[in-house]
């Protein structure tokens, strides 16, 4: 991705080496995005306890291999505002095109925990994106795990991570997230499993609409978005379900398959149309 010596976004905060503290109980502020963190402890296989009381699971973390590279440190911060700013211009445009007005998320880089509207957060849990306080999350150490843990190396996977949780704010923005948040109160946990698959299948995207303009704007290089690609098969609920406990299990299925993250992700890119992004009517997933 052609990133360098481009417009950055100044709507990041940057709690680095401030920590989030743990203790107390949850703050929840948005209902979706609690449910959001518990599914990815449940996926990365860490105690959600451990991760919403902010205090982070040290048997599960490993500590670096040597110490951060501050120069490659610096790159990876002005990348991160980079992608959040091309986040902005895209759904600006998109909204102003939609009769509506776009008001961007915040992006907060933070290291081990962090507190949040929606309750403490260990960095174990990924990036995510919490309603309550309209803030996307980003320890980006994260990118590192993409790479070693998931397989999926490369800056344009990294693009698709923050893209995707962009794409929560932008369901937020839409009104969509409160009206899922309601409905999943009159669910049985099966059914509240099937509607966060739509719901994450439908980030996948916007991320993919996204990564549409960012082409048509001469951004993207050769193999970005196989890198895209190959970070959503990776993350897909059953891939990640049997190299964490050999066996498959669909009810339980938060996020979509591999297969459907891809196609998703796919369909964006290819239609740049926010219109064909109907997960939730989609007659098959």
């Amino acid at each position: 991705m052609l990133w360098k010596d481009r417009r950055e976004s100044a709507n990041v905060e940057d709690q680095r080496g401030f920590g989030g503290g743990g203790g107390g109980g949850l703050a929840i502020g948005g209902g979706l995005g609690t449910v959001v963190l518990i599914v990815l402890a449940l996926l990365f296989g860490v105690d959600p306890r451990q991760l919403l009381s902010g205090s982070p699971d040290t048997s599960t973390q490993q500590p670096p291999a040597s110490a951060p590279d501050s120069a490659n440190e610096d790159d990876t911060t002005k990348f991160s505002r980079v992608v959040l700013a091309d986040t902005e211009d895209v759904w600006t445009d998109q909204f102003q095109k939609m009769g509506k007005r776009y008001t961007p998320p915040t992006m907060v880089l933070f290291t081990d925990s962090v507190q949040t509207a929606c309750g403490g957060a260990s960095s174990a849990v990924g990036p995510f994106y919490c309603p309550g306080d309209q803030k996307v999350y980003l320890d980006q150490s994260f990118f590192g795990e993409l790479h070693r843990r998931f397989g999926a190396p490369g800056d344009f996977a990294q693009a698709y991570v923050i893209a995707h949780e962009v794409g929560h704010h932008v369901q937020d923005e839409l009104g969509i997230t409160r009206q899922v948040d309601a409905q999943r109160r009159r669910l049985s946990e099966s059914q509240a499993n099937a509607l966060s698959v739509r719901v994450e299948l439908q980030a996948d995207f916007f991320a993919g609409v996204w990564a549409h303009y960012e082409q048509s704007k001469g951004y993207l290089e050769a193999g970005d978005i196989d890198e895209a690609l190959r970070a959503a098969s990776a993350i897909g609920d059953d891939t990640l379900q049997r190299k964490a406990q050999g066996r498959v299990v669909p009810d339980s299925f938060t996020h979509g398959t591999s297969e459907q993250r891809v196609r998703w992700f796919r369909k964006g890119y290819d239609t740049g149309d926010v219109r064909q992004g109907d997960t939730f009517n989609a007659p098959s997933l």
